[in-house]
């Protein structure tokens, strides 16, 4: 199953709030008639984290300890792990409808969105490719890695939306965070929650830092992202 044709890329210049929320919204209007959509976009500080964690002893205390710390933690329908949001960490959220109502092709979409990505990274000299990345935060088979280290993580949902089957492919992308303190932070987080998971620095790199090991410029790294995926990642000209 490919990805359907998406003709524009919505690029949000200030940090969605809530962006689990705002993906619902999305999805909605997807499943009400409109057409395929592609956002990019930054969240506020905060985590996202699937159902599982919300099961987790001690849960809603540390989720009022989160929100209260001014970094709440929404629950997303997709699976996988930990995500933080915040400076340097960016979201392509893809939505569209489809006539199946089971994820049966789940795997095509993830090569299609990793492939899209690949191509759009390659754009600012980064070579990645899908692989699982051991002590990766969220890690999964379809992580984007250079040099054995994680940039993108991907996850999907699929879901019936008003009646009507939707689907959400998802990519979480390290652009200019800071590893070292973005695995110190997601550490802290499983710690505080209890939880006996523990996360690798080594594990992790950036986009920017890859780029910029290629040899290539410093800039507006969203910028760049936003025009890489609009000239030879996901869109149709």
């Amino acid at each position: 199953m490919p990805l359907p044709p998406f003709t524009a890329l919505i690029h949000h210049a200030a940090p969605l709030e809530d962006g689990v929320a705002a993906e619902r919204g999305w999805a909605q209007a997807v499943a009400e008639g409109a057409a395929p959509q592609a956002h990019l976009w930054q969240g506020a500080p905060g985590w996202s984290v699937p159902a599982s964690y919300a099961r987790a002893p001690g849960w809603a205390a540390w989720q009022a300890r989160c929100a209260a710390a001014g970094t709440p933690v929404h629950v997303r329908s997709s699976g996988g792990g930990l995500v933080p949001h915040g400076p340097g960490l960016w979201n392509l959220s893809l939505l569209w409808r489809t006539v199946k109502g089971a994820p049966v092709q789940a795997d095509a979409v993830y090569r299609a969105l990793c492939d899209g990505l690949v191509r759009a990274l390659a754009v600012l000299g980064v070579a990645a490719s899908a692989q699982p990345v051991e002590g990766a935060f969220c890690d999964g088979r379809y992580n984007l890695a250079a040099h054995g280290r994680k940039l993108v993580g991907t996850a999907q949902a699929w879901r019936h939306v008003a009646g009507a089957p939707v689907v959400l492919a998802h990519a979480v992308i390290v652009l200019d965070a800071d590893p070292v303190a973005l695995t110190a932070a997601t550490n802290a987080f499983e710690q505080g929650l209890g939880q006996a998971r523990r996360y690798r620095v080594e594990a992790l790199t950036s986009v920017a830092a890859e780029a910029l090991r290629a040899g290539q410029p410093p800039g507006d790294w969203a910028q760049r992202l936003a025009q890489a995926l609009r000239q030879d990642g996901l869109l149709i000209p």
